[in-house]
């Protein structure tokens, strides 16, 4: 099982960014948000660039905004080995994906906890990565849905069952206590379980 480290609850990002670099974490998580796609709005990207300054873990990149095509050219300028965005947005997605692959970037699709595993269907072919909302998106710290352990079976059910290459990732309320219901993904997004412990190395064993 793959770690993707989130800051987002950070209140400290360069000092958190720097103790994770010198834990075994596979990936930094970085959470973007517009205030559109979702209500929160995350910092500006001007800053957001400067993760790397304190990291040289690769970067897992999160998109929830209305408009990936204005975001993906700025974060592939960034240490980043995914790139993922939403399936619920209104742009044309096949497009953006191929933006990514465009700059050999890996790229994925995020689904809501609500929205049915058949709208990944079309862009199967072009996916890397398919990210598993356990929560809703936009807020750091909420309960891990526990029927998110169904829904990543059934994404699992669809990748077997087009015989497409992509692992599936899960963002949301993961903790030691939960983890197992994870156990069909390859990677999990955590944020607060180690953003607010003392000792990050310990709690990122814990969910290996």
């Amino acid at each position: 099982m793959k770690i993707s480290a989130s800051f987002l609850s950070s209140k400290n990002i360069p000092k958190d960014l720097e103790k994770l670099n010198d834990t075994d974490v596979d990936y930094i998580h970085v959470d973007f948000m517009d205030g559109k796609f979702v209500s929160r709005k995350t910092m500006p990207f001007r800053e957001m660039r400067h993760v790397s300054d304190y990291t040289s873990k690769r970067l897992d990149v999160h998109l929830m905004v209305d408009e990936p095509s204005k975001y993906i050219p700025l974060f592939a300028e960034l240490n980043a080995e995914y790139i993922t965005f939403h399936v619920e947005v209104e742009e044309d997605i096949v497009e953006d994906l191929q933006m990514i692959k465009d700059y050999s970037i890996k790229c994925g699709l995020a689904i809501k906890p609500d929205t049915k595993v058949s709208s990944l269907v079309p862009y199967l072919p072009y996916l890397d990565l398919i990210l598993v909302m356990s929560v809703e998106p936009g807020e750091g710290g909420q309960e891990f849905i526990m029927e998110s352990e169904k829904k990543i079976e059934e994404v699992r059910d669809l990748i077997r069952s087009y015989h497409v290459d992509a692992i599936i990732s899960v963002d949301g309320g993961i903790n030691d206590q939960n983890i197992s219901l994870c156990r069909d993904a390859d990677m999990v997004a955590v944020g607060s379980y180690l953003i607010h412990s003392d000792n990050f190395q310990e709690k990122i064993s814990s969910l290996r």
